[in-house]
């Protein structure tokens, strides 16, 4: 259950700059900014939004969960850089290498391969003229969550605002519930092994399940003492973790966001879209105060 203080800080957050649950659908008309793909070196495949004028601008960085992609589900994060966009906020979502329009090979792809993906994404956004490098802005989702947690503690200068949505816990550990011990079996007598996970099938190497084990994001997260904001849904795993978050945040300003009656992905998939505008208008509006 959020605490008061918790949920004094929420309200806050929700308070500070009127929430526009229309925002993300209305900055695609013409409100001052353009999106354009790039690629990243080691064919990183990426949608920059830029605001109209000459900057510099705040800019943020957005990583993918597991087996999505950049626009994320439900264009979670298409929307939101529009809500950036329109706010003046500057943005840049990746597929990281094996998935979406990136290439390398699904096969190849490794939890640590993705840090290094969030790596050579900070760096190409440092070298852009228009990019204010000192308020630059950091989001993962589920599983890209735990590599933002793992990039920002990696590396606590780089990033001035942290956001999390729906991730918490030892990585292994929670990882290992989307995999039977038969698919890890097969995983390290064949070299790679493919799973139908419902909604589509993916081909994870060896290496993949791996390199679980090669990141401690909750040791990581300590390391970082910038802005932070946990968004999480009450029915989901990561909400368990809300608390454990709020307690370890090492950084002053820091706000908590458990979305009542939500799922992993905010019921972005349903018709009633209130949890996910909701989720994309708060964390808009964090950007917009933390990144200067």
């Amino acid at each position: 259950m959020m605490t008061l203080r918790k949920l004094m800080i929420t309200l806050l957050v929700l308070s500070a700059v009127m929430i526009n649950l229309t925002g993300a659908a209305l900055a695609q008309d013409d409100l001052g900014y353009e999106e354009y793909a790039v690629t990243l070196p080691g064919e990183i495949s990426g949608t920059m939004v830029q605001p109209s004028g000459d900057g510099p601008f705040p800019t943020v960085l957005m990583l993918h969960g597991f087996a999505s992609a950049k626009d994320e589900v439900g264009n979670m994060y298409l929307n939101l850089a529009a809500e950036l966009g329109a706010r003046g906020i500057a943005s840049l979502r990746i597929d990281f290498r094996g998935w979406g329009e990136s290439g390398g090979g699904m096969e190849n792809s490794t939890v640590t391969g993705m840090v290094e993906d969030a790596t050579t994404a900070y760096t190409y956004l440092t070298e852009q003229d228009f990019v204010k490098a000192d308020a630059i802005g950091l989001l993962g989702f589920s599983l890209g969550g735990a590599v933002s947690l793992a990039s920002s503690g990696q590396n606590p200068d780089w990033y001035q605002s942290l956001v999390i949505w729906s991730w918490g816990g030892n990585l292994a550990e929670e990882m290992s519930d989307s995999f039977t011990q038969e698919q890890l079996d097969a995983a390290a007598a064949e070299g790679q092994v493919t799973i139908d996970l419902g909604w589509r099938e993916v081909t994870l190497g060896a290496g993949f399940f791996d390199s679980l084990d090669d990141l401690d994001v909750e040791s990581d997260f300590l390391n970082y003492s910038n802005s932070f904001m946990v968004v999480a849904g009450s029915e989901d795993f990561a909400g368990a973790y809300v608390d454990w978050f709020m307690a370890n945040a090492q950084g002053e300003l820091k706000a908590a966001y458990l979305v009542e009656g939500g799922d992993h992905i905010y019921a972005v998939l349903t018709e009633d879209q209130t949890m996910a505008n909701a989720v994309i208008s708060t964390t808009a509006n964090w950007f917009a105060m933390t990144l200067e």
